[in-house]
């Protein structure tokens, strides 16, 4: 049997609110890391954690050398370069 359709907007709804949220974790301030995305409150960029993570550290390894992060954050850097790319390519 089909779902509903006002459960599929609902769960929708909750899935961008769950993205929003974890995007607020990424600040941009031109002050800091010249303008890079950075976590907020930090000055590890996203493109630092995902260079840690391509280099193949685990996310343990990245969370014990920096202690401020947390496995939310490291998540919330891989969704903003997730949906820069997406962003990227449906411009095009």
């Amino acid at each position: 049997m089909a779902e509903p359709v006002g459960y599929l907007v609902a769960s929708q709804t909750r899935w961008r609110l769950a993205l929003n949220e974890m995007l607020e974790r990424i600040a941009l301030d031109p002050q800091v890391r010249g303008g890079k995305p950075v976590i907020r409150g930090t000055r590890i960029s996203v493109s630092d954690i995902l260079e840690y993570l391509a280099g193949g550290m685990s996310q343990e390894q990245i969370l014990g050398d920096f202690p401020d992060l947390t496995e939310a954050d490291i998540r919330a850097a891989l969704l903003f370069a997730a949906e820069r790319e997406r962003r990227l390519f449906s411009a095009l």
